[in-house]
Formats: C-alpha cells, sequence, structure tokens
C-alpha cells in the first residue's frame, strides 16, 4: 500500500497511548473491532470498536485530548451520520483519526490525521478501510519495540475438544 511510510509516520505519535477507541457505522463497524482487536493484539494497547451509533452510551465518557479515536468515515449511507460523531469527538478535545474517501476535505478538516481510501461500492469499503488499521496496528506495535511476529498470550492455533 502506497501510503505504508505515512502511516508508519503517523504511528509514532501514538506510542505513548495506553487506550484507543475505533467507531464505524454500517458495513464498518466490523472494520473498527477489527482495528481494536490488530491493536490489542500485537501492541499490548487497551482498544475498543464500538458502533458509532452508540457512542454517547459510554464510550463518550472516555474521551479527552490523551484518548486517540479512529472514525472509519468513508462515503455511505451513514456518512452525515459519521460526521456528527467526529464533532462530538472534536468538541470534547479527542485525537481524532479518520479513515476517508479519497479527495474528502470535510472529514479531514475534522481530524487531526487522516488517511485516504479509494472510492468504492459501500458494501466493499471494508476491503480498503482494513488494511490501514491493520497496517497502523503493525506501525505501533514495531515503534514500541514489541514482537509483531511473536506476539505474547496469542494462541496461533487453538485445540479445543
Amino acid at each position: 500500500m502506497k501510503k505504508n511510510n505515512e502511516i508508519a509516520e503517523l504511528a509514532k505519535t501514538f506510542t505513548y497511548a495506553q487506550n484507543f477507541i475505533y467507531l464505524g457505522r454500517g458495513y464498518n463497524f466490523p472494520v473498527a473491532l477489527e482495528g481494536a482487536l490488530k491493536l490489542k493484539e500485537i501492541s499490548y494497547i487497551h482498544a475498543e470498536g464500538y458502533p458509532a451509533a452508540e457512542m454517547k452510551h459510554g464510550p463518550i465518557a472516555l474521551i479527552s485530548k490523551e484518548m486517540p479515536v479512529v472514525a472509519i468515515a468513508t462515503h455511505s449511507s451513514t456518512y452525515d451520520k459519521v460526521i456528527s460523531n467526529i464533532q462530538e469527538i472534536k468538541a470534547r478535545k479527542g485525537k481524532i483519526i479518520s479513515i476517508i474517501t479519497e479527495g474528502d476535505n470535510t472529514v479531514r478538516d475534522l481530524s487531526h490525521f487522516a488517511i485516504e481510501v479509494p472510492h468504492t461500492e459501500e458494501c466493499l469499503a471494508p476491503l480498503l478501510t482494513v488494511i490501514p488499521l491493520q497496517l497502523l496496528a503493525y506501525h505501533i506495535a514495531v515503534e514500541k519495540g514489541c514482537n509483531v511476529d511473536q506476539p505474547r498470550n496469542l494462541a496461533k492455533s487453538v485445540s479445543v475438544e
């Protein structure tokens, strides 16, 4: 991905973080869960994925200038609602990292950091939005000196009877 170097630089900014919140709506909610999971697994930073529609039911209380929030904000049927979520985060001084559709200056202007992905059909967006989140987790872990090839306490294969 040609954004790799940009994401590697961004990762240096967030090695201090002890917690992350990931927000997504619709098709991008599972992407938020995946992004949080990858960050936890390889960097040992506490991270939670939430449906952005439920942000006001708990996660909003955690937002501060020390709390990075990753918002998956590509053009979709819920785009205006995601913008509203980002405005709520901004009002509480959260550090906003947005995954946006190429050329989206509206969300870029609301965010501290923005990573662009190509425009695609809404149902295919997760295939594109998950990549920068996996790269972000990887580069944060590398910056922290974590062994990304052998994460601690992570079962690579599970045998259950």
